[in-house]
């Protein structure tokens, strides 16, 4: 018996896997796996939603003309070089299979997030790996494993699961020295959240350049991760081919509405901003203070590293936390099994987190002291 057979490299693709959302028998879940914002979306977005309820009928505008306005608006950007998608993950895709082909290469950083080699992969490309430092991305790594084959770099800046950041003048430095044919993708789903001076989205980057694409997304501090919204800021010769294959209506008239109340929506923003410029630092020095190592982050989550020894591991910990209904990212996809993903989340959360982390450390210790007698 025969049936369709997808293409070679298809099936070799390992899926991305979400993180976690269930804790079977606790009596409550605090869902910190995810990076979604605590504060939730704008009212204003909820009721544009209201409000577009009984027009579902009609198909979107395929341009998505006024929220590619609003964006415009906002960040003070030519609409015409903005293309919207579902997500900046279609974003990503739309690009290695505008720009990647058989025999092609693709470079992101080490840790980087993993729908890069996906969407690599599945344009027929080959991933490639850089190493990192000190779980950063290095640009004389990135640098170090572009060919005459890549196509397309990758650079989520802050990185997703790390919560590093390379500085602007870095950014720089690698648009500067990579090959004029190669495509420098930027991804700024966490630029909202970033407070250093010496950090920079890429904006004026892409507005000089001719192979360099920022990209953004609604899901972390605008809230509407459910309504999959995203966008990318590119020249103009970059959006021409994304226009060319994404779908004629890929993005829905609720993400549409949604997208434009959310940007309006400024006090939410910076509510949501300024949550996490507090929560952030205290959640940092608080397990720090438990003697867990956590990565430095400049954006809502960080990276909370374990021992490897027995009853201590992430894996441990993991289990324990979501005992008490606290569920976190495992991050082991990434080549980092020793660590778990912790999203900012409200004040009770992350004081929950914190005492839970704090009962799992002292009842750790104390198991390893009754098994050396």
């Amino acid at each position: 018996m025969t049936r369709p057979v997808p293409r070679p490299g298809v099936l070799a693709i390992d899926p991305y896997v979400p993180g976690k959302s269930p804790a079977p028998g606790a009596a409550r879940v605090f869902k910190l796996s995810a990076n979604e914002t605590p504060l939730g979306p704008s009212p204003a977005a909820i009721e544009a939603l209201r409000k577009l309820a009984p027009d579902i009928a009609a198909y979107p505008d395929g341009a998505a003309t006024r929220l590619r306005r609003a964006i415009g608006v906002r960040y003070e950007l030519d609409p015409a070089r903005i293309v919207c998608g579902a997500g900046s993950d279609e974003i990503f895709a739309l690009l290695a299979h505008a720009y990647v082909g058989l025999g092609d290469e693709g470079v992101y950083s080490q840790h980087g997030f993993l729908e890069y080699k996906i969407v690599i992969l599945a344009a027929g490309g080959a991933p490639i790996a850089a190493p990192e430092t000190n779980y950063t991305a290095s640009v004389d790594a990135i640098l170090a494993n572009v060919t005459d084959k890549t196509k397309i770099v990758f650079v989520a800046n802050p990185n997703n699961p790390t919560g590093t950041f390379l500085p602007v003048a870095e950014i720089n430095r690698l648009a500067r020295l990579l090959p004029s044919d190669a495509l420098l993708v930027l991804d700024g789903a966490y630029a909202e959240y970033v407070r250093r001076d010496d950090y920079d989205a890429g904006i004026e980057l892409v507005s000089a350049s001719e192979n360099v694409v920022m990209t953004r997304t609604f899901s972390k501090i605008f809230g509407l991760a459910g309504l999959r919204l995203g966008w990318a800021y590119a020249p103009a010769h970059v959006c021409d081919a994304l226009n060319r294959i994404r779908g004629p209506f890929n993005v829905s008239s609720a993400a549409i509405e949604a997208g434009v109340a959310a940007l309006a929506d400024v006090a939410h923003i910076d509510a949501a901003a300024a949550h996490n410029d507090r929560w952030l630092p205290w959640l940092t020095r608080e397990i720090r203070g438990l003697g867990l190592d956590v990565l430095p982050s400049v954006a809502n989550f960080i990276a909370i590293r374990f021992p490897l020894e027995a009853g201590r591991t992430a894996a441990d910990a993991d289990r324990f936390l979501t005992a008490r209904g606290l569920v976190l990212r495992e991050i082991g996809a990434y080549g980092m099994p020793e660590f778990l993903r912790l999203t900012v989340g409200t004040q009770e959360a992350n004081e929950l987190v914190v005492a839970a982390l704090s009962e799992f450390m002292r009842g750790a210790g104390t198991r390893a002291r009754a098994a050396h007698g």
